[in-house]
């Protein structure tokens, strides 16, 4: 199990975030965003918005620490990416077959 996180950099309500992302599925990231307790309506498409506070929670549980183009890198190569606007699939499914 490999999730990745780029440093809290995004701004939004008053706050840096970081976004946390899977490489394998979504049900790997959803299992590894539960076990830090980072509540699901912090799900956005295809990653978790962590707030900085929550960094190195993160970085301490396993996640390992990338940039942000890194992340995007990462979404595209498992078929994980949704882009906003992108026809809505379902939260669990599994990347694409290549």
């Amino acid at each position: 199990m490999t999730l990745y996180i780029d440093p809290p950099t995004w701004p939004g309500h008053g706050r840096l975030w970081s976004h946390l992302v899977s490489d394998a599925s979504y049900a790997e990231l959803h299992a590894f965003a539960a076990a830090l307790g980072v509540p699901r309506r912090a799900f956005e498409r295809d990653h978790y918005d962590l707030p900085a506070h929550r960094y190195a929670d993160a970085v301490a549980a396993g996640a390992l620490e990338v940039s942000s183009r890194e992340v995007v890198r990462l979404l595209h190569g498992a078929g994980l990416r949704r882009r906003k606007g992108a026809a809505r699939t379902a939260p669990d499914a599994q990347p694409r077959s290549s």
